[in-house]
């Protein structure tokens, strides 16, 4: 799709000191009652938004993530602690008092309304002038990728054209902060695709801060500048995609963002930086370790499915440098771009490796095939460390 070309409308209301967060959590918690027992939802929490950032709460149902932008929007208040929006403490401001708009998975749009009357419903109501409220609509319609659907009802539009609607019924009031609950969870997936794409395009147009719930690693991954995994409560990690994915912190991340091969053993030895785990003769992993490693440690090692090269043959040790296992080929799917295999271990543990279809099609391993995965020191990750 083109990308339009023009200006672009930024937030209203004065800016903030340089270096203020657009949202902060200082020591928040947020606890429910539930049969006379006291749940929490969000456990003790400090965090820093920065002003025009794409961030993303990521976790599984029941995580806290929704919770905690409930808390954001002022539709929920902390059981303790402080939320600021640009350095101002909103924790007893009401959602209509704060300076944020929301998008819902359901879009909400009113189904008697056209694209522009949905759009212009809030400016309406704050009595903004009919011309600047015509400027304003097709400005954003424009950036949204709506221009020529003014006259268009909801039941005549796409589910993808909706949910532009509903962005750009939440933008046109240019507000400091946008939240996103789930908002591409009812497209189908290709759509949902392309609309991860869209979004961060508008996010990056209009400037302003987006706040995005997902329990999608892969709609996370491709979106947000930071990313905030939560699990039970409690943000497990918080850095940039690349960070989260290359490098987990616990075993919970690992296995939650992607896929990843997770392996246990004690350090063999300790040399060059990096540690040895022998579970036979030949079977080995090698992994880059902190000083405080030490010989007899027991550790936990994460490698990601597409860093394994798979082998028929014994592969030549002085080739590889690095981690060796034999194992059994136990599950083989065809994926077209791909062919995943399963493989049973000499670690002990089942190991999942991405082979890429190029031109190796005819020599593709089967289930019962004796193979050899190897990779390079810097694709094991020390969990936890």
């Amino acid at each position: 799709m083109t990308t339009p070309q023009h200006s672009v409308a930024r937030p209203r209301t004065t800016a903030p000191a340089a270096g203020t967060p657009a949202i902060e959590f200082a020591g928040v918690l947020k606890n429910y009652l539930s049969h006379g027992e006291t749940v929490p939802a969000v456990k003790r929490t400090d965090l820093a938004i920065a002003q025009g950032e794409f961030f993303s709460l990521l976790g599984p149902s029941g995580c806290g993530k929704t919770t905690t932008m409930r808390m954001i929007a002022g539709f929920e208040e902390p059981t303790a602690g402080t939320v600021f929006l640009d350095g101002k403490d909103v924790t007893h401001v009401s959602a209509n008092k704060r300076d944020v708009n929301m998008v819902f998975q359901s879009y909400a749009l009113f189904p008697h309304l056209n694209t522009y009357q949905n759009v212009a419903f809030g400016l309406e109501r704050k009595k903004t002038g009919k011309d600047e409220i015509k400027r304003r609509v097709g400005e954003i319609l424009e950036i949204v990728s709506l221009t020529g659907m003014e006259k268009r009802s909801p039941r005549e539009m796409s589910g993808g054209q909706q949910q532009r609607v509903a962005l750009a019924r939440a933008l046109v009031n240019r507000p400091r902060a946008l939240l996103l609950d789930e908002p591409l969870g009812a497209l189908d997936l290709k759509l949902r695709q392309q609309m991860q794409i869209e979004l961060k395009r508008i996010q990056r147009e209009v400037g302003i801060t987006f706040v995005y719930v997902t329990h999608d690693q892969g709609e996370a991954l491709t979106m947000s500048d930071r990313i905030a995994v939560m699990n039970a409560g409690v943000i497990e990690q918080l850095g940039s995609p690349r960070e989260i994915y290359e490098k987990p912190a616990s075993r919970f991340v690992a296995g939650f963002i992607g896929t990843s091969n997770i392996v246990d053993g004690r350090v063999e030895r300790v040399e060059g930086g990096l540690g040895l785990l022998s579970y036979t003769a030949q079977d080995r992993v090698v992994v880059p370790v902190e000083d405080a490693v030490r010989s007899g440690d027991k550790v936990e090692v994460s490698i990601r499915p597409e860093k394994i090269d798979l082998h028929r043959g014994v592969p030549p040790v002085t080739a590889t440098g690095g981690s060796v296992l034999s194992g059994t080929v136990t599950e083989v799917v065809y994926h077209g771009t791909s062919t995943n295999y399963t493989v049973a271990t000499a670690a002990g543990a089942d190991f999942t490796v991405f082979d890429q279809n190029a031109s190796n099609a005819d020599d593709l391993a089967d289930r019962g095939d004796r193979v050899y995965l190897t990779w390079a020191p810097q694709h094991s990750y020390m969990i936890g460390v």
